[in-house]
């Protein structure tokens, strides 16, 4: 069986993007910062989840170890529900003063002196409890004092700890959001002092975008650089990490803004157009604010914060107990290819990922080898001679597509997502990108071994640019109704759409 090297896995991803990198029509300052090496992101919402978690979890232990150290002969179920009741309560409390957030930990005394009085308020309210109740017989002094001093002494400890790791990744830009400006001149000027100056440890400015080539855009804005037009950008996000892109157009500017818009959706990245400079005045639920800048969202980016992290855990689950299931089938399957005739068991074939990086994925061998197409510039027919009889019976029960579980496990596919298509595949003799309007768009999402438009008859065959739209416009569903509720639902449906809705399928 196939074995995972991680390391070759990130040098293939590493000297794929090089190579593009080299090969693009970028300006010189837009490729120096494409290639350079950035760090992998951290989501903000997940570090806060998470530090919340550990707070939590740490203050009812303190509570039940006073307890259990302290307390003689224990009403144990009475110290835990109010070891975890109250814990629950001092993080609640820290929640409605807005202690947690990226912004808070990189304060000390702030931060701590806030924890401290919210927690003391906690032992406060669980005193009057016991008070009000007359639960003073269940329930120790020493136990409320020597919880409320150590959780105390915790609490300072990890709030200090915690702000070190912030600051930590804060330097090494782990938590900065790589962001690029559309626009040029004056307001975009004005734009860049206000982020730069009160969102200077969340945003990460590398440059700006625009299509104007006159004295309204100059080289350099407020000390960004200008790194191309417009549909420069696209082909940068391509290239390197972007996180946000900031559109800096007057909101009555529509048809611009559209425009701009109709280029950039089909990025993985927020889009969000300034309203800095606009004299239209809305409720200010209305805005998102980046530092003290007022925004306008017009996009997000997919599958974000936790929902990435419920889905790798969806993908990483199936796949490993499928390969564990379906290893006797792929075993079968193995020898039968070997014995038909001569090659490799495996079928390596370029396509587009994840913001349309290029993946190998894996696939059993359905063609005589000496007749593959790795390109996939003819679509497989009925009763295509390329095909071995082997190969005609795994394709139509798309027992060839197993081995794909090893492209999940590389973190290259998802079970659930726009199915990655062959780089050269055509419908009536044009590129899919070609043929459909928008079609990159599918590339927000990691594709999948399955998926919406699978389940729903767009299996197959898609000679012709009707079918390729049905496709897209399913993948487009998808990426913007996902829950991990739909994924299982797809995964359930998929063995019966494979025996009803397989015609398309040679």
């Amino acid at each position: 069986m196939y074995r995972i090297d991680p390391k070759e896995v990130v040098t293939e991803i590493v000297g794929a993007r090089q190579n593009a990198v080299a090969a693009s029509s970028l300006s010189k300052r837009a490729k120096a910062i494409a290639s350079a090496p950035v760090e992998t992101a951290m989501s903000s919402k997940i570090i806060v989840g998470v530090v919340q978690l550990v707070e939590l979890l740490f203050l009812a232990t303190i509570g039940m170890i006073v307890c259990l150290v302290y307390v003689p002969e224990p009403s144990v179920l009475y110290y835990l529900a109010m070891s975890i009741g109250a814990s629950g309560v001092a993080l609640f409390g820290q929640n409605i003063i807005k202690n947690h957030s990226i912004q808070k930990y990189r304060t000390t005394l702030r931060q701590i002196g806030r924890a401290l009085a919210v927690w003391s308020a906690t032992i406060l309210l669980v005193i009057a409890f016991i008070f009000l109740f007359k639960l003073s017989d269940s329930f120790s002094r020493v136990w409320t004092l020597g919880w409320l001093v150590i959780g105390s002494a915790f609490l300072v400890f990890y709030r200090i700890a915690v702000r070190s790791l912030i600051i930590q990744w804060t330097v090494a830009g782990r938590l900065k959001r790589r962001t690029v400006l559309v626009g040029g001149g004056p307001d975009a000027e004005q734009l860049i002092e206000n982020i730069t100056s009160t969102a200077t440890n969340d945003i990460e400015l590398l440059g700006l975008f625009d299509d104007r080539a006159d004295k309204r855009s100059p080289e350099l804005v407020a000390d960004c650089p200008k790194l191309g037009k417009v549909a420069d950008l696209v082909e940068f996000a391509r290239l390197t990490r972007i996180d946000l892109v900031i559109v800096s157009l007057p909101v009555s500017a529509e048809t611009r803004v559209l425009h701009m818009l109709k280029q950039l959706w089909v990025l993985p990245v927020d889009i969000r157009l300034s309203a800095h400079m606009s004299k239209l005045k809305f409720k200010s639920r209305a805005y998102s604010y980046l530092g003290e800048v007022p925004v306008f969202d017009m996009a997000d980016k997919p599958i974000s914060d936790w929902n990435i992290v419920a889905k790798w855990l969806f993908d990483m689950v199936v796949a490993a107990v499928a390969l564990v299931a379906f290893s006797p089938i792929m075993l079968i399957t193995a020898i039968a290819i070997k014995l038909e005739s001569k090659g490799p068991v495996f079928f390596k074939q370029k396509r587009h990922g994840f913001n349309n990086e290029l993946i190998n994925v894996f696939k059993f061998r359905s063609m005589y080898t000496e007749m593959s197409d790795e390109k996939a510039t003819k679509l497989v027919t009925k009763d295509d001679p390329r095909v071995t009889k082997v190969g005609r019976f795994i394709r139509k029960t798309s027992i060839d597509e197993l081995p794909q579980f090893l492209n999940v496990l590389r973190g290259e596919l998802s079970i659930c997502g726009p199915r990655p298509h062959a780089l050269q595949a055509k419908a009536d003799d044009r590129l899919y990108h070609d043929a459909v309007d928008g079609y990159f768009a599918r590339h927000r999402v990691k594709p999948g071994i399955t998926g919406w438009a699978q389940i729903n008859g767009w299996r197959g065959e898609t000679d012709t640019v009707d079918k390729i739209m049905q496709r897209v416009n399913h993948d487009l569903y998808y990426i913007e109704n996902w829950s991990i509720f739909l994924d299982l639902y797809i995964l359930l449906m998929t063995p019966i759409s494979l025996v009803s809705k397989n015609e398309g399928a040679y």
